[in-house]
C-alpha cells in the first residue's frame, strides 16, 4: 500500500495504469471531504486520530466517530474492505469496527496495544506495518504478537520510510518483509508468501492487478 492524498493524483495514476494501480477513497479523519466510493475496490485511510493536536476537544472526536462510522456503513453496503487509520484511538477504532459489523478490515500501521491488537484479530482483522516500523523498538512485541497470517505490508510512500529525513519509496516494502521475517524468526520469503496471501483474501479485485504484474516480471 502506497498513498497519495490528492483525488486528481489518484485518478491520473488509475487511467493511466489500470492494470497497476487500484485506487481507494474516503474521507480521512483529519479531512474534510472525499469523492464517492462506488467504483472502487477500498476505502481509503477511513478511521480515528485521536492525537492531542489533532482532536484536543471531545466535540472533535465525537464528529470523527460519527463520520467513521457513517463510512463504515458505506463499505458494508458496497461489500468493499476498510483500509483503516486508529492513531492513538486503536481501542476505540477496533471497537466501532466491530460495532459496525465490518468484516473485512485492515489497520495500516497499527500503533495500539498487543492486547488491543488481538481483539481486531479475533475479530479477522488485519495489521500491516510500513518501513518505519524498523526503527521503533515499541512495535517487537506487538509484531511478534500478531500472527502473520493477520499482517500485510505496507510502504504508505511517500511517509513512513526507514529514514524521517528521506523520501519513501514504493520498493521499500522489502524493509517491511525484512523486518517482520527478523522479528518472527521465519525468511522474508515466507513473509512475502503469506502477506500476498493474506493481501489476495483482504482484497479479492485486486488479483487481476497481481496477474498483470507477474506478467510483467
Amino acid at each position: 500500500m502506497l498513498r497519495y492524498t490528492g483525488y486528481p493524483i489518484n485518478q491520473y495514476h488509475y487511467f493511466r495504469y489500470p492494470d497497476f494501480v487500484v485506487p481507494c477513497f474516503g474521507i480521512h479523519p483529519v479531512q474534510g471531504c472525499a469523492p464517492q466510493l462506488q467504483q472502487h475496490s477500498v476505502t481509503m485511510q477511513i478511521g480515528l486520530d485521536f492525537t492531542p493536536w489533532y482532536a484536543p476537544h471531545s466535540e472533535q472526536r465525537d464528529e470523527q466517530q460519527r463520520v467513521f462510522r457513517s463510512q463504515l456503513d458505506i463499505a458494508k453496503q458496497l461489500g468493499l474492505p476498510v483500509n483503516v487509520h486508529s492513531r492513538s484511538a486503536g481501542r476505540q477504532t477496533i471497537t466501532a469496527l466491530k460495532e459496525q459489523g465490518i468484516q473485512h478490515a485492515l489497520l495500516h500501521n497499527f500503533a495500539g496495544k498487543p492486547s488491543v491488537a488481538m481483539e481486531g484479530v479475533q475479530a479477522g482483522y488485519f495489521f500491516s506495518f510500513p518501513p518505519a516500523v524498523s526503527r521503533n523498538e515499541q512495535r517487537v512485541k506487538l509484531v511478534k504478537q500478531i500472527p502473520l497470517e493477520h499482517i500485510c505490508l505496507e510502504t504508505d510512500s511517500p511517509a513512513l520510510g526507514l529514514d524521517k529525513e528521506v523520501r519513501n519509496e514504493p520498493k521499500n516494502i522489502t524493509i517491511s518483509c525484512e523486518y517482520i521475517a527478523k522479528v518472527k524468526g521465519v525468511t522474508p520469503e515466507r513473509v512475502a508468501e503469506i502477506t500476498t496471501q493474506n493481501a489476495l483474501k483482504l482484497f479479492p479485485r485486486i488479483h487481476r492487478t497481481v496477474k498483470c504484474l507477474q506478467e510483467a516480471l
